[in-house]
């Protein structure tokens, strides 16, 4: 039985540490509405840097989680599209996007309130 757990534990960590990074919630969340080329997803991305969206995109695709299209133009241009493995996240990822905007101003105050309470006095 330890061993099946332990399985199930690690895959679960794994599956989490990708998908669960704010990077993967935005990517997954803006492909919701179909394919977008990378210039689009950069732009709509608040503070992701190129490398982090190209990194990002990179573990999706390995995972099965969305697919990248070259079209041959000058210069080439580039979409990337949830796949239908994708497509059963954003449902789950959305909510949780949606949960942290809307709680957002009562995680900053808590952080105030216990960086307050840990100041020397």
């Amino acid at each position: 039985m330890t061993g099946r757990y332990d399985d199930d534990c690690v895959a679960t960590r794994e599956i989490l540490s990708l998908v669960g990074d704010k990077w993967s919630v935005m990517v997954i969340v803006n492909l919701g509405e179909g394919p977008v080329r990378f210039s689009d997803l950069k732009r709509a991305i608040e503070g992701i840097s190129q490398r982090m969206l190209t990194l990002t995109l990179r573990g999706l695709e390995r995972d099965g989680l969305l697919t990248r299209t070259v079209y041959p133009t000058t210069p080439p241009r580039v979409d990337y599209a949830l796949t239908r493995l994708g497509r059963t996240l954003l449902e789950p990822v959305s909510a949780l996007a949606m949960w942290a905007q809307r709680h957002r101003p009562e995680i900053e105050r808590a952080r105030e309130d216990f960086e307050r309470a840990a100041r020397p006095k």
